[in-house]
């Protein structure tokens, strides 16, 4: 139990900077807050949440290191997150402006309603098709977790990563839909969505231009 306590605790201290660090998952969570609410922006955090795991299974079970040496399977998965990023990046800078009635609170709906399943997708697509995760995962998990640690543990230890990362964008949610930040971004809503777009084609474009290794 104790090796497995350290090995948690080093996997947590190298993913906590991951966490933080800014990434479409960022991008996407904050112009969630803005633009459509507290509450998709919470959905949204448990897609992404939820992604992770996608991403430490395929790990644990060996696929990993599978598309990490296929450079046709890392194209594939490459390029559907390409897609992606530049598909809402062009959907974010032909949105029109969101009227946010900042007065109301933080909780009001915004006038573009959004339902639960496509805030949960977004957040989901968004990080399960980033194929940096591959590297990764699979980085971290051969290098600090021993060959011989029960599976169980080990999807264990994804849980805990998972339920942080959920942990970590409901807090950047919460903030960002404050009464005040909710004041100040209102009345930029426009401007906003088209910085979220170009950031999101930027992303698009820059993971386009990685290899595989």
């Amino acid at each position: 139990m104790h090796t497995y306590l350290i090995e948690l605790a080093s996997l947590m201290a190298i993913f906590s900077f991951a966490i933080v660090s800014p990434g479409a998952d960022l991008a996407m969570v904050l112009r969630q807050s803005i633009v459509h609410g507290r509450q998709s922006a919470i959905i949204t955090s448990f897609g992404i949440g939820v992604s992770l795991m996608v991403h430490v299974t395929y790990t644990i079970l060996g696929l990993g290191l599978i598309i990490s040496q296929s450079i046709y399977l890392f194209n594939i998965a490459k390029w559907c997150g390409v897609a992606y990023l530049i598909y809402i990046g062009v959907k974010a800078l032909r949105a029109g402006r969101s009227e946010i009635d900042a007065g109301i609170g933080s909780d009001v709906a915004p006038a573009q309603h959004q339902s639960a399943l496509k805030a949960f997708g977004l957040g989901f697509m968004a990080n399960v098709l980033n194929p940096k995760a591959v590297f990764f995962f699979l980085s971290i998990f051969s290098t600090v977790v021993s060959a011989h640690t029960p599976m169980m543990v080990k999807f264990g230890y994804g849980l805990v990563m998972a339920a942080a990362l959920i942990l970590w964008f409901v807090g950047v949610s919460l903030f960002m839909t404050t009464p005040r930040m909710r004041s100040a971004f209102s009345r930029a809503s426009q401007w906003i969505d088209r910085i979220s777009g170009v950031v999101f084609i930027a992303l698009g474009i820059r993971l386009a231009t990685e290899r595989a290794g």
